[in-house]
């Protein structure tokens, strides 16, 4: 039986072959169902990350990177964070002195020591959003990511084989 793959971005139509229970895809023979899946989840992110995604993606690399705690600091009091990072440092540089009239929620720390304290500097806030914007965007390439490779997955394995 031959049934065709249809991929969202390319506008083109892949042949998938089932052969004694395994499959065929983009010149890959006797796959299983996971190894289909992989295959897939491969060519669904290579789809991804070409285009004008690309630049946001860099973007999203580079706010993270620059949120990153790597710049020693004297003068912390004890249980601070230490270290600052480079968005805080340019924050800091160009929004002195600006106070919000609330106080904002900012995350401290990674995923194992992760802390939210508020503040009503500007400088501060931004500082510390920088790096959460950039995770949020990767997240969401993640998502989608995985959204496009079970939906493409789907429709070219067999009912047994299907995730839903």
């Amino acid at each position: 039986m031959i049934r065709f793959a249809y991929h969202t971005r390319r506008w083109n139509l892949d042949t998938v072959e089932e052969l004694k229970g395994t499959y065929f895809y983009g010149g890959l023979t006797n796959l299983s169902a996971g190894e289909l899946f992989f295959w897939v989840m491969v060519d669904s992110t290579a789809e991804h990350f070409t285009g004008s995604t690309v630049a946001k993606d860099v973007a999203a690399a580079a706010a993270i990177y620059l949120g990153q705690n790597n710049i020693r600091v004297s003068g912390k009091l004890a249980g601070a964070t230490p270290g600052t990072s480079r968005a805080s440092q340019i924050a800091r540089q160009q929004l002195k002195g600006i106070y919000m009239p609330m106080r904002l929620p900012t995350i401290v720390g990674g995923p194992s020591n992760m802390k939210i304290i508020m503040t009503k500097k500007l400088s501060t806030f931004v500082g510390r959003a920088v790096p959460v914007i950039g995770w949020f965007v990767i997240a969401a390439d993640v998502a989608q990511i995985a959204w496009n490779t079970t939906s493409a997955y789907n429709r070219i394995a067999r009912a047994g084989d299907k995730l839903w």
